[in-house]
């Protein structure tokens, strides 16, 4: 039963609501409601049904984190990643930690040291609670440091099988391919996997890193990753990866019999062939042309055309060879594509080259004429050497004539592009590409089409080197160890995107990787905090998003993002 009781508290008069029951056969108060003066009293009276004024506003960052968390959740990655490293029960797990660290790499990557900081900024902190000492880089690095490299292959390889278990990934291609990507390390750090190499991103002044990637042409989900130092060549790494892939067929075939690794040239080597020969894998490959002259000689009458809308502009030359000691199918592609881009490439690299000739021959000259007197004298050795150098560029080395002559003690320089050799070089190089396989039964179309999925490990490549999202660079670490860990966040983080869109596609929903985390990461979390009434503990709240365009909509409803949500501790109306 309530009552209403007043006291007079230094010559004023307030009210309390009081609640009574029995207990144990005796009346006893039980609750206690400040309500305030009477004139209070008569205020919230007038202002029943009128909405409470918000006291303050939270907005965190909430589409796309909680749709990678939720896809997280679905294939069960914290707790696989638990289940291959184990730790003891306090704080966070090693796989809640990758898991953050993963999202974090995916949407906004920073440093470990601003870790926390972005954390703080999601909806994380309420889906996945963690104290900032739990989030500190030397908290994070204290755990990572216990994930050795037997971990990281545990836990990919039982990831892999259950993604195609789950996802129905279709195996009957996969292709494989290695990059690299630069750091700022010290020339002097002990670390053995940074080397200088021959850098894709055309700085090999720097320490390189290089990670070799199989993914499936399901859109380029991982399945495998092997981190190796910069000086190594891709067919080196390819050989050496060999045990690695064979255990990859067998952890997949399973789930289906016939797999076929496409790889392109740069793998090639005749003991990695003996290698992919022993791991059961199904090739299909790529030659270099100016090593099969006889191939690139056959005339285009020859070629055959080919069927589907995809390959239309396309011909091929089917044949069997002997390539690296076994006998294959070959088919020699001929794209008018191809030739085109090729062509534009062809002209560009003429014009560069024909214009640094002409700066040699200029100062040659000059020297000639006395004009020139300080530096370094010329020597035919010298003159020689920038030749070279200034042929260096994509199929020049054949394509010019020049002599170097002396006169008056200088060396002098002619050249010309021979003509004769650019007209053949035309007619027999341009457009084509020679592919190799063991799947005797396919069709050219099959073969061709099957070489062309490269482009799945090229978008793979290339979203990991997207400057705002899945952003490998630049890695802050310097040790082995800490850079194997960084690169399996990172190979989390394209596992989790690549399954996104995959997930986003089977509703109908096409989108690139920057469109998708951008309309997604514009989806907010709005949490309306109301002022505390008399009695109560904690600020009321209620929980919503953003305002969301029509595309957003779309994605909300698509990922169902709203179970998301917290719900309110109660209603403003209330």
């Amino acid at each position: 039963m309530a009552s209403l009781t007043r006291k007079r508290i230094k010559g004023n008069t307030y009210y309390y609501a009081r609640e009574c029951r029995r207990v144990a056969g005796k009346p006893k108060i039980v609750r206690t409601i400040y309500l305030g003066t009477l004139e209070r009293i008569m205020a919230g009276v007038r202002n029943t049904g009128a909405a409470p004024q918000p006291e303050a506003v939270d907005v965190a960052s909430f589409g796309d984190v909680a749709a990678l968390y939720d896809l997280a959740q679905s294939i069960g990655l914290v707790q696989l990643i638990d289940q291959m490293a184990p730790k003891r029960r306090q704080g966070l797990s090693t796989g809640e930690y990758l898991l953050l660290a993963a999202i974090n790499r995916a949407v906004h990557p920073t440093s470990k040291t601003q870790l926390a900081t972005w954390y703080r900024q999601t909806t994380l902190r309420r889906l996945l609670p963690a104290s900032a000492g739990e989030l500190s880089s030397q908290a994070f690095w204290n755990h990572m440091d216990n994930l050795e490299e037997s971990h990281i292959t545990a836990i990919e390889k039982e990831l892999s099988r259950r993604l195609v278990v789950q996802f129905g990934l279709s195996l009957r291609t996969l292709t494989y391919d290695g990059t690299n990507f630069f750091s700022y390390l010290n020339t002097k750090n002990p670390a053995m996997l940074p080397q200088r190499g021959h850098n894709k991103q055309k700085r090999g002044d720097l320490r390189q890193v290089s990670l070799g990637l199989v993914v499936s042409t399901d859109f380029h989900v991982p399945l495998f990753h092997k981190v190796y130092a910069g000086n190594i060549s891709d067919a080196t790494t390819f050989q050496s990866v060999a045990e690695e892939l064979r255990q990859l067929y067998a952890n997949l075939a399973r789930d289906c019999q016939h797999i076929t690794l496409v790889f392109d040239k740069g793998n090639n080597s005749a003991e990695a062939f003996e290698r992919v020969e022993a791991s059961a894998f199904h090739f299909v490959g790529s030659l270099v042309p100016t090593q099969h002259m006889d191939l690139l000689q056959v005339p285009l009458r020859k070629y055959a055309p080919l069927s589907g809308t995809r390959l239309k502009d396309c011909l091929a030359y089917r044949t069997r060879k002997v390539v690296f000691g076994h006998e294959r199918t070959v088919v020699v592609a001929y794209n008018e594509n191809l030739l085109h881009g090729q062509l534009q490439g062809l002209n560009s690299n003429l014009e560069k080259t024909r214009r640094r000739l002409a700066e040699i021959q200029q100062v040659l000259r000059r020297r000639q004429q006395g004009r020139v007197k300080g530096g370094q004298k010329p020597t035919i050795a010298s003159v020689k050497r920038q030749v070279q150098q200034a042929l260096t560029r994509q199929w020049m080395k054949g394509l010019f004539c020049w002599k170097i002559g002396q006169e008056a003690g200088l060396p002098t320089l002619s050249y010309r592009t021979d003509a004769i050799a650019l007209a053949r070089f035309m007619q027999t190089h341009l457009g084509k590409t020679i592919l190799f396989t063991d799947n005797d039964d396919w069709s050219n179309e099959d073969v061709i089409l099957a070489y062309r999925s490269q482009y799945h490990i090229e978008h793979a490549f290339r979203d990991m080197k997207h400057p705002h999202y899945l952003g490998w660079s630049p890695m802050h670490h310097w040790t082995d160890s800490k850079i194997r860990v960084h690169a399996f966040t990172c190979v989390l983080a394209l596992t989790l995107t690549a399954l996104l869109q995959r997930t986003l596609h089977e509703k109908g929903i096409d989108l690139s990787m920057p469109r998708m985390y951008g309309l997604l990461g514009a989806i907010r979390e709005t949490l309306v905090i109301y002022p505390r009434r008399p009695g109560e503990h904690q600020h009321p709240t209620v929980a919503c998003h953003s305002t969301l365009t029509a595309e957003q909509q779309k994605l909300f409803d698509a990922l169902n993002l709203q179970h998301h949500l917290p719900p309110p501790s109660r209603s403003s109306s209330e």
